[in-house]
């Protein structure tokens, strides 16, 4: 544990109090790191709300108790930023922090790498240069990487091999499907930034094809209330010609070019002096879409919106508005050209997820389009169809269980496959982000106490429940049910129900089955066809099985081990 009067000290040096989100981010940081364990946490946040102070606190901790600690960013922009920022946090506590990337000179490149090797540098922060060749930690204890969806997979792999046993910190707006799914089933832990900074609004998405009016319009409104522009396009080539359109349509405004192949010094300097108020319109690619904080930039154009990606866009929408002003954002594309419906979808889905602290949801919706990858493999996107999403994630859960020593899948809750299984009908849960959380957490409930709960949540949220969501929630509670009695699958179908039982049932149970009306074993399953009357629902006829197969249970005979884990309903999410 870091000594608490430095930690203090640091901590004291943050010039905003600590939202609640950052303060539970903040001690969970703490919790993994005095742990024992291994960190892997994902803190995610919208851009300005706060990831780089629970980094801060995260490397002061592990700083102060003597270990190394290295901070990946994506650009030279960003590492720069970053570097200044940890630089004046750590002036006057003996650490000593270095810079690595492109636009670090060579001899002082070589300097940083004795330092690192020797042990008297504590704290690198820059680009991917930090797992260079020749690279070498004496003691790195901490790993952070800012906008995870900005690195490839093997970059993270080579970044984490780093060392043995590193603690990993990873942050963004919008964590690529992959990283979601893997907090989502449990294999990374995550902390959820949500409370936006104070007088923050949101910035006024518009999707439109481009016309030349329009752009003109809101260019020189920007300009007239002191403001400066964003003006992005998704590839160098564009640059030149856009030059010449913006010289047309604005000849009174200053351009500004930037673009991944300038040299690194001179695109820091253009960078610098747009901050600094020299320019009006900055032309670049997306290379401004990471950590450049501009709180006189509040409007961005973005050519051919729809070359980009969702997490892209969302990143750049977040360069603007970042102070009390009004941010715009205009998503332009061709002019007579018919997109994709894919394309459509996720344009459509930015523009519908406007409101402050949207990334985690925008992931959740980029989640939802391209599937979660190959967690374990280089694809960062993919779909699951042959198995579907919800047997993959229950799979994935059950395995990762299982490797932190947890119960294996005799202890799960039943398959119950019922036709009307149930759902959150778009009509009463409209966001399908919402609607997959929502998901995820019921599989998880295991005790009739927690779906009570979960249902009164659902309701002060969304208002009362109608049929399709409450059966869905009966259904959880007949799966508790099944699982005390024993029973690891029932199926519904049209004239009888199928069910299996998870272990051999006892002579004395059978015979009491067997004394029901219209049951018999058949194959090892029990079959029963149950004289309801016609009309009776399916869940009504399920409950009453389950009602008859305990009353054939003695009291001792009914299994009463802890249930944990998650299963799926025939046609639910």
């Amino acid at each position: 544990k870091p000594p608490r009067a430095d930690l203090a000290r640091f901590a004291a040096r943050f010039p905003y109090p600590a939202t609640p989100d950052q303060a539970a981010a903040i001690r969970a940081v703490m919790d993994d790191l005095s742990s024992g364990k291994t960190m892997n946490r994902l803190v995610c946040g919208d851009v300005g709300f706060g990831k780089t102070e629970v980094a801060l606190r995260a490397c002061a901790a592990a700083a102060f108790c003597g270990k190394q600690v290295a901070i990946v960013a994506p650009t030279t922009v960003l590492a720069r930023q970053h570097y200044e920022t940890f630089c004046r946090r750590f002036a006057g506590f003996n650490i000593q922090v270095a810079h690595l990337s492109r636009v670090v000179g060579s001899t002082e490149t070589r300097k940083v790498k004795d330092g690192l090797r020797s042990g008297n540098i504590a704290v690198v922060v820059g680009t991917h240069a930090v797992a260079a060749k020749g690279v070498a930690f004496s003691d790195l204890g901490l790993l952070v990487i800012d906008e995870e969806h900005r690195f490839g997979a093997k970059l993270k792999q080579s970044l984490r091999g780093l060392a043995r046993c590193l603690h990993t910190l990873t942050m963004s707006a919008t964590p690529i499907p992959r990283t979601l799914q893997s907090a989502m089933a449990g294999v990374q832990e995550v902390s959820v930034l949500n409370t936006p900074p104070a007088k923050r609004r949101p910035v006024r998405t518009i999707l439109a094809p481009f016309d030349a009016g329009s752009a003109k319009a809101a260019l020189l409104r920007e300009y007239r209330r002191g403001g400066q522009s964003f003006f992005v396009v998704p590839r160098i080539d564009d640059i030149e010609t856009v030059v010449e359109q913006l010289g047309r349509l604005v000849p009174q405004l200053s351009v500004k070019i930037a673009h991944g192949e300038m040299k690194g010094r001179e695109l820091d300097e253009i960078v610098v002096r747009f901050a600094a108020g020299e320019g009006d319109i900055l032309l670049a690619t997306d290379i401004i879409e990471s950590g450049l904080d501009i709180p006189r930039a509040n409007t961005i154009l973005v050519w051919r919106a729809d070359r980009f990606g969702l997490a892209q866009l969302h990143q750049l929408r977040g360069r603007v508005g970042r102070g009390r002003v009004q941010g715009i954002a205009l998503l332009l594309t061709e002019p007579g050209k018919e997109l994709a419906e894919a394309t459509r979808s996720r344009l459509s889905a930015l523009v519908a997820l406007d409101r402050l602290g949207s990334g985690l949801a925008i992931s959740q919706r980029d989640l939802d389009l391209r599937g979660a990858g190959d967690l374990f493999g280089e694809e960062q996107a993919g779909h699951v169809k042959l198995i579907g999403v919800g047997l993959y994630h229950r799979l994935l859960e059950r395995a990762s269980s299982i490797a932190r020593g947890g119960p294996r899948s005799d202890m799960q809750l039943p398959d119950i496959n019922l036709q009307a299984g149930g759902s959150f009908p778009e009509s009463y849960v409209r966001e399908p982000a919402i609607r997959l959380s929502l998901y995820s957490r019921l599989l998880r409930i295991s005790t009739h106490l927690d779906v009570n709960a979960f249902a009164d949540e659902v309701e002060d949220r969304f208002g009362a429940m109608p049929s399709e969501a409450a059966t869905l929630l009966e259904v959880s509670r007949l799966r508790i049910d099944a699982a005390e009695l024993g029973l690891s699958q029932v199926d519904v179908g049209p004239e009888a129900i199928a069910i299996t039982f998870r272990t051999k049932v006892s002579a004395s149970v059978r015979q009491n089955i067997l004394r029901l009306d219209g049951f018999e074993f058949r194959r090892g399953r029990l079959i029963c066809r149950p004289s309801n009357k016609p009309g009776i629902a399916k869940l009504e006829v399920l409950r009453s099985v389950i009602g008859s197969i305990r009353s054939a249970h003695s009291a001792r005979e009914l299994n009463a081990r802890p249930i944990t884990g998650q299963s799926t309903t025939g046609n639910g999410p």
